[in-house]
């Protein structure tokens, strides 16, 4: 048994490193992605999103809800993303194995995975599901979810730790560029911040698990904010 796990573990590694890396984003312009024009641009070859304030309070933003800007070249099943990506104040995030909803007042909105990352101190690298199960695994849990009682608010066994919450936010440089990475095989997904492990969830809940869907960047609704993402690398494994 441990030498086919083996195995198994050895043939995904190679699955990966043989599948050709898809271009997602030009470094020049938003072709191949779609959301409010007004709240997204491409600055300094970086795909920024504003929150811009509200002109009757300044300290709050003026959109109303969550909004993304989705990529429009396919979905991702099994696959890892690399990219950079660096905030001032606010929430954002990457969606992934997502579904576009009834797009809002201020562009589309998306439901699904969300790999956290934010200006604070406490959610970066999180997984959370957007409009679904809400937190699944805060930071440096390994996490199995199960199927709950009445089919919708899942059960979350804790299995331990992959690493320590207060070493990885200290790794996290503030308002500067981070690396984030997102593995997802099967039911099994692993985010990563700057080389740290922050979350490894195996989800079982086959109803409401996400298997195939969506990639989206967020902006979040509450403070005036930016967000940035660059030098991203989509590797599928098929």
């Amino acid at each position: 048994m441990k030498l086919s796990l083996t195995f198994a573990a050895l043939f995904a590694v190679v699955a990966f490193a043989n599948a050709a890396e898809k271009e997602i984003f030009n470094g020049k312009d938003l072709t191949g992605w779609e959301g409010n024009k007004d709240l997204w641009s491409v600055k300094d070859g970086a795909i920024t999103g504003i929150t811009p304030p509200d002109p009757a309070d300044p300290k709050k933003g003026i959109i109303k809800h969550n909004t993304f800007l989705v990529w429009k070249g396919g979905t991702v099943g099994d696959f890892e993303l690399t990219f950079q990506y660096r905030i001032e104040k606010g929430n954002s995030g990457v969606q992934y194995r997502s579904k576009e909803l009834t797009p809002g007042e201020f562009g589309p909105i998306i439901s699904g995975y969300q790999a956290d990352f934010e200006a604070g101190d406490k959610y970066s690298g999180i997984l959370y599901e957007e409009r679904g199960r809400g937190i699944l695994a805060l930071r440096g849990e390994k996490n199995t979810i199960k199927t709950g009682a009445d089919g919708k608010k899942p059960e979350i066994a804790k299995n331990g730790l992959v690493g320590d919450n207060a070493a990885i936010q200290a790794a996290i440089k503030k308002e500067d560029w981070n690396e984030y990475r997102i593995v997802a095989k099967g039911n099994h997904v692993q985010h990563f911040i700057n080389g740290l492990q922050t979350i490894d969830v195996t989800d079982e809940d086959t109803a409401n698990a996400p298997k195939e869907g969506l990639l989206a960047l967020q902006i979040h609704q509450g403070p005036p904010m930016v967000v940035q993402f660059k030098n991203f690398k989509l590797v599928e494994s098929k």
